[in-house]
């Protein structure tokens, strides 16, 4: 049985647990706990390679991650895929270890993927009844409403500044000192925003190109046309002749 337990887009990893469920045989029942000691092996090797079970003691889920192939640049339309899962079982100790087949179970959620796991039969094996499986993670569509959100609200932002400044420059408004820190906090409030995005797209991905880059370029154009245009502004303070032309 494998668990998901997380995702790493950048590292093509997928974080998962595994537990062994037992046939009857393996188990002794007066304690609930394994006759004999059980190992794993989980196909495409995992990071653990073996994952071992002990005698006398309950089964429990053992961590481990799996490769997930993805490209993390295409954020958020990436997905991500496992090769073919398969595992064996590893019955007894030393000398006297037999390999057994094992039927590979996926369960468990990712909050922001959706997920779908697809059975196929063991190419090498006799049962030919879908032991393996192949997962498939797609970021599901709340994820994707709340990227391009993101997105929308990062390029607001400097379209606001810009009209502003723009506006002020031409003498349609007057100039205010304290605005200036309103521009300043539109630029340095660009990359937190960058950082809240689900999935934290690897830096230099498109969005950088194409939308965070161009947005703070917008918006420090946007504060330098408003300073401009502030100093300008004769001030009312000095006499007429001693003003800037």
């Amino acid at each position: 049985m494998i668990r998901l337990d997380g995702l790493q887009t950048i590292d093509n990893k997928l974080d998962v647990k595994v537990l062994v469920v037992p046939a009857d045989a393996l188990m002794d029942k007066r304690f609930d706990v394994l006759s004999t000691d059980i190992a794993v092996r989980i196909y495409p090797w995992s990071d653990l390679e073996e994952l071992r079970y002990p005698r006398g003691r309950t089964p429990g889920e053992v961590p481990t991650t799996l490769v997930a192939k993805g490209e993390a640049e295409k954020w958020p339309f990436d997905t991500y895929r496992t090769d073919t899962i398969s595992a064996d079982v590893l019955v007894g100790s030393g000398d006297n270890r037999e390999t057994l087949p094992a039927r590979v179970e996926v369960t468990g959620h990712i909050h922001g993927w959706d997920i779908k796991s697809t059975r196929s039969g063991r190419s090498s094996g006799s049962s030919g009844k879908g032991d393996d499986a192949t997962v498939t993670l797609v970021r599901s569509r709340g994820a994707l409403a709340f990227d391009l959100g993101i997105c929308l609200v990062m390029l607001t932002l400097p379209a606001m500044a810009l009209y502003v400044a723009i506006g002020t420059i031409r003498g349609r408004k007057k100039p205010e000192a304290p605005v200036i820190t309103w521009f300043a906090v539109m630029v340095f409030a660009i990359v937190p925003l960058r950082s809240v995005l689900p999935g934290t797209p690897p830096a230099g991905a498109w969005i950088d190109q194409a939308v965070v880059l161009w947005v703070l370029i917008a918006l420090v154009a946007a504060l330098l046309i408003y300073v401009v245009a502030w100093y300008r502004q004769p001030d009312p303070g000095l006499p007429v002749h001693d003003r800037d032309p």
